[in-house]
């Protein structure tokens, strides 16, 4: 699926649709270059699940835990993880296994540790089409590189 978005606000509703109907153990995979957007719809994911303080990219923690709305929110970002290993010792598999929704930022350099049943959105800018303009893809399944 492809959806089109012109604004901030229209990129930020989409994420609020996915985790509205979200459901515990979906992890979604967000791939996107810097300033695409990624941090807009993850706040926009965290209102769809009931969350209303701040969200912010975890860049230097590499997950940030949300308890707060309908259920957990794991929100990751992988972006400066220096090896795959990184991820076991916080213990990741408790949190894509768990009873929350995981979003992960940068998903594309753990591709080998994401389930099956990942949902992979990717965002893309495309400036003949205007400033605000995203494409946004949603694939389900495994990766096809």
């Amino acid at each position: 699926m492809i959806i089109e978005t012109h604004s901030e606000q229209e990129t930020w509703e989409i994420g609020k649709k996915l985790a509205a109907q979200a459901k515990p153990g979906q992890i979604f995979a967000l791939i996107g270059d810097l300033g695409v957007g990624k941090t807009i719809f993850t706040k926009g994911m965290a209102a769809g699940l009931g969350i209303s303080e701040p969200v912010n990219s975890p860049t230097f923690t590499i997950v940030q835990v949300y308890e707060e709305g309908r259920m957990p929110f794991y929100h990751f970002d992988v972006y400066r993880i220096g090896d795959i290993e990184e991820m076991d010792e916080i213990g990741y598999e408790d949190y894509f296994y768990g009873e929350g929704v995981c979003l992960v930022e940068w998903a594309n350099l753990i591709e080998e540790l994401m389930p099956e049943q990942t949902i992979w959105l990717t965002i893309e800018k495309d400036l003949e089409k205007g400033f605000d303009y995203r494409r946004i893809t949603i694939e389900e399944g495994r990766r096809r590189s």
